[in-house]
């Protein structure tokens, strides 16, 4: 297959794009990055004896997002994938009082996910073929005081996903919803609170096989969606009270 992944220098992309690699598939690695994405793409090509191409991607340059979906399309004739795997993370105090990062953290979550998949979603719909895969959280399942910011990003995102699945289930696309919990990541780095923190390895192999088996929603490890389900189940009156 050939397989699209946007994002491509951050901890969990790298570890898709390598299991991609040694299963056989075909890659364009995107991203800002071009030094690190040309070094990826060389490691890749050589130790997998596949094609791997590093492609110049800005999130948040929505004005160019038609071009680069082009841009993929003369690289290879077809494309069967697209794996979005970026992100930002910012202080939730720090956006409390600071609009800027409230934007930033929506804009790169969210508004920037809708406008490049709505360009592969309708590729992938005419082709009647083809899967994408999304990088949501399991923050996104409830609003929580310590990171609502960011949760509320990666919650509009899923809800879009789940009503993109909706749209083009009847056109043999898969739509596949990551809810990752804590990754030992450079985003999260240095945060406090975490616990089962998951290697992006671990991750990765969830994400291929869920891609694989054509999964709606996953959740990595799977024991998140056990601890999500409770959270959510709380009362409103309760969890208002709770320091979470």
């Amino acid at each position: 297959m050939n397989i699209v992944v946007l994002g491509a220098t951050s901890g969990i992309a790298q570890a898709i794009a390598t299991k991609l690699a040694q299963e056989g598939h075909h890659l364009i690695l995107a991203g800002r990055r071009m030094d690190e994405l040309e070094s990826m793409s060389s490691d890749l090509r050589i130790r997998n004896q596949v094609d791997v191409y590093p492609a110049h991607f800005d999130a948040l340059a929505m004005d160019t997002h038609e071009a680069f979906v082009s841009s993929c399309l003369e690289r290879f004739p077809t494309l069967d994938g697209v794996v979005l795997a970026y992100g930002y993370m910012g202080d939730q105090k720090e956006s409390e009082t600071d609009m800027d990062i409230v934007k930033r953290t929506i804009d790169t979550n969210y508004t920037s996910c809708v406008s490049i998949l709505h360009r592969f979603a309708t590729y992938f719909e005419q082709q009647k073929g083809g899967f994408i895969c999304a990088l949501s959280s399991v923050a996104g399942d409830r609003g929580r005081q310590s990171n609502y910011t960011y949760g509320s990003s990666k919650g509009a995102l899923s809800l879009y996903l789940q009503g993109l699945r909706n749209r083009l289930s009847s056109a043999g696309v898969t739509v596949l919803t990551v809810k990752p919990g804590f990754v030992d990541t450079k985003m999260t780095y240095g945060q406090e609170g975490m616990f089962l923190v998951a290697k992006p390895e671990k991750v990765a192999n969830d994400i291929y096989k869920a891609i694989r088996s054509r999964k709606s929603v996953l959740y990595t490890p799977f024991f998140w969606r056990w601890i999500m389900l409770i959270i959510r189940l709380i009362p409103e009156s309760i969890f208002k009270k709770m320091k979470l």
